[in-house]
């Protein structure tokens, strides 16, 4: 078994149970991608089993910390095992599912979601690469399913010197057969939403969100919001949240009508939208698309004196690392503002910030010296983050990527 070696005062960390091993912390030793290997502090006492990445900054991601674990194909199969049956504590309002969240679950590198009968897998570290096809049949195994596709095209695998890899691994296409869908419908909540597992952003669909849409809806129908914009609305979740809310509001004797403006930038995102509105038996009419620059319709609204009871920010990652936090933070604080100033008085502001470089701290900041520059005043009446599937960990706080705000236009 090869031996890396932490530097003075590096091994603080590990006895804290965080799984990271950065470059910068190694004395001496190492291995090949996505070898197993044995960390020890300077003074040589054991502080864990690692899968060594000679490519990448995070040079070691720990697999265990117990001295007397083998890393081997039981103990995968056993940690899918651990991961998957957690699921069945949490409060999970759909068939789209994630069964297995990287470091938070004690397998870094790896994200599984389940979407109704097939698994969509990310393997985005140089040991889960290297253990994959242990792990996709441990998978398999622990749901009792047959099909799982690979999307393990994400950025990060450059970093682990990974090239992209999507397809299936298990349940293909075989001899004389058809290829298994890639386009699927999931439930959630009392919606119907579909996501093709090939093309989407992600795995396919924005699980994280599923309990901020519901939390949407019910603030729309509660509040009788009837003029809603979703800005960066990809699939339109939040559209159909608005629409439902809407719809709810109506039946309990609230105004009807109402309408959900949608601004992308990706047409087939915009199309799919479009017809999630029709799947879910909504008025067309109340759902308006726009292909479009956000920032600049943010403009043009406040140019135009057009205002709005509710509007969504879920933007993507503006800040991938810490090192991008500066100039996220001028574009997160851009946005904001703007949306601030097209709020009508009592107006309600759903902020999103998916970067891992921007803390839950740093994104309040943000969003209140939005509104200061805005000269708008407000309410955060709620914090909001990932989905209980996509958990964070007592030892692992990046887990946390996902933070909102809900954030209340103070009434003139």
């Amino acid at each position: 078994m090869k031996t890396i070696r932490l530097k003075q005062g590096k091994e603080r960390s590990l006895q804290r149970r965080h799984p990271w091993i950065f470059d910068s912390a190694i004395a001496k030793g190492g291995g090949d991608s996505g070898e197993t290997v044995r960390v020890e502090s300077h003074e040589g006492q054991f502080l864990g089993w690692a899968a060594f990445s000679p490519n990448s900054r995070i040079r070691a991601r720990v697999w265990s910390f117990d001295e007397t674990q083998r890393i081997d194909a039981s103990f995968f199969i056993a940690a899918c095992a651990r991961s998957i049956s957690a699921r069945a504590r949490f409060d999970v309002k759909s068939d789209g599912v994630r069964l297995v969240h990287g470091e938070s679950d004690g397998l870094p590198g790896l994200i599984v979601d389940r979407y109704g009968d097939t698994l969509v897998a990310q393997f985005t570290s140089a040991g889960t690469e290297r253990w994959k096809a242990v792990l996709a049949d441990a998978l398999l195994q622990a749901t009792g399913l047959s099909k799982l596709y690979e999307r393990s095209d994400a950025n990060v695998r450059q970093l682990e010197g990974l090239e992209p890899a999507t397809g299936w691994l298990r349940g293909g296409p075989v001899a004389g057969q058809a290829e298994p869908p890639l386009e699927l419908t999931i439930h959630e909540h009392d919606w119907r939403l579909t996501l093709n597992i090939a093309e989407g952003h992600k795995t396919g669909f924005y699980l994280d969100q599923r309990d901020s849409r519901k939390r949407f809806a019910d603030c729309v129908q509660r509040l009788n919001l009837r003029k809603v914009l979703n800005c960066f609305c990809y699939t339109g979740g939040f559209s159909v949240a608005a629409l439902a809310g809407m719809q709810a509001a109506q039946r309990a004797g609230g105004q009807g009508g109402g309408e959900v403006t949608s601004i992308d930038s990706s047409g087939p995102a915009l199309e799919r939208a479009r017809a999630h509105v029709l799947l879910n038996g909504f008025d067309a009419e109340q759902a308006k698309f726009m292909d479009a620059d956000v920032n600049a319709s943010l403009r043009q609204f406040l140019k135009d004196g057009v205002r709005f009871d509710a509007i969504v920010l879920d933007p993507p990652k503006f800040a991938p690392t810490a090192a991008h936090a500066d100039r996220a933070a001028r574009a997160y604080k851009d946005i904001n503002r703007l949306a601030l100033q097209l709020l009508e008085p009592g107006g309600v502001l759903f902020t999103f910030s998916c970067s891992g470089g921007i803390s839950a701290d740093l994104f309040h900041k943000i969003v209140a010296s939005a509104g200061a520059d805005a000269g708008v005043d407000g309410y955060i009446t709620e914090r909001l983050g990932g989905a209980p599937d996509h958990p964070m960990t007592l030892e692992f706080p990046e887990g946390e990527y996902l933070k909102g705000l809900v954030v209340m236009r103070k009434p003139g």
